[in-house]
């Protein structure tokens, strides 16, 4: 998986970051693209990224503040200008049907893709097939707001190449009969179990992408051992009260939900405009006296699980 985070400003654009959204690619399922909130100018990003928006699978929106919803309706027309667009589904809460449609409506705009759009009035799972499973659960905010959760499926064994070498099985297709656990019969008899020669199992990825949030239940539910935790963090911690006021969080909620969590690497996003580029290190250092594996996030800054 490759996540790509698109805008990483609370509220609204500076000349340093865009506003919210962040791009999944599931690079060993066909390259799925994902997207996770969708502020004014997300297209803008994904063609400095390199990212096709005919490629979009899914859409899933946290809640329906401007700045995570505003670049939705010029995403979606222009993505009726590419012919061999894919169908879309976007994800989001009650409210997001009435939003997109008259918008659409409203400018005429014409959708030349299958565009079914699933409202969310609690927490579910959204979707599941044999690759990945995507949950959601409802956060504290001012507005209704949901975090998600993307669990992949555990990866397929690799083969033993040492231990084929060993007993002299030669390479050819038939590795790749013993990778599917197939048993072989060779021609002088030998009976091979594919079985035998598999490492084992590799766990798949888990993912938490948090929307706007004071800490509470759900995020703990959500990001519980997670590999990657992305959590909004839009004040330092010196702003406590502020935060609380208006629903979100400060550094050290989102170092202390990672902590509580035990998940592998925590993601700071969502920064007020109040800091610049240049705070990162003192908005880092707040995060990593409580949990050391912090980094903040930068637009267009990408994160590898392999």
């Amino acid at each position: 998986m490759i996540l790509t985070f698109l805008g990483t400003s609370a509220g609204t654009i500076t000349t340093e970051r865009n506003v919210s959204a962040s791009l999944l690619q599931l690079t060993a399922r066909s390259n799925r693209l994902w997207l996770f909130d969708c502020g004014e100018g997300t297209q803008h990003q994904m063609l400095k990224a390199k990212i096709s928006l005919s490629k979009l699978e899914k859409i899933f929106i946290t809640h329906l503040h401007g700045d995570h919803i505003f670049g939705l309706p010029g995403l979606l027309a222009s993505r009726s200008l590419n012919q061999h667009a894919m169908p879309l589904t976007i994800y989001g809460p009650k409210g997001i049907r009435q939003f997109i449609e008259m918008t659409l409506n409203i400018s005429c705009s014409m959708m030349t893709y299958p565009l079914q759009i699933v409202e969310i009035e609690q927490a579910t799972t959204l979707y599941k097939d044999e690759q990945v499973t995507i949950y959601c659960d409802e956060l504290a905010h001012r507005v209704q707001c949901f975090g998600y959760r993307i669990e992949e499926a555990e990866r397929a064994p690799k083969l033993d190449i040492v231990k084929l070498q060993t007993e002299n099985i030669p390479v050819g297709s038939l590795y790749g009969e013993l990778k599917k656990g197939k048993i072989i019969t060779m021609p002088d008899g030998k009976i091979l179990d594919g079985k035998n020669y598999w490492l084992g199992k590799k766990p798949g990825f888990k993912i938490a992408i948090l929307g706007d949030t004071t800490p509470c239940d759900a995020s703990i539910r959500l990001a519980s051992e997670v590999d990657l935790l992305v959590h909004e963090a839009t004040f330092k911690h010196e702003l406590q009260e502020k935060a609380q006021l208006v629903g979100h969080s400060t550094t050290v909620d989102a170092a202390n939900i990672a902590k509580i969590c035990q998940v592998k690497r925590l993601i700071i996003t969502h920064i007020s405009t109040r800091y610049g580029l240049s705070d990162n290190e003192s908005l880092l250092a707040e995060c990593r006296q409580i949990f050391p594996q912090t980094d903040i996030a930068y637009d267009l800054f990408q994160v590898n699980l392999v």
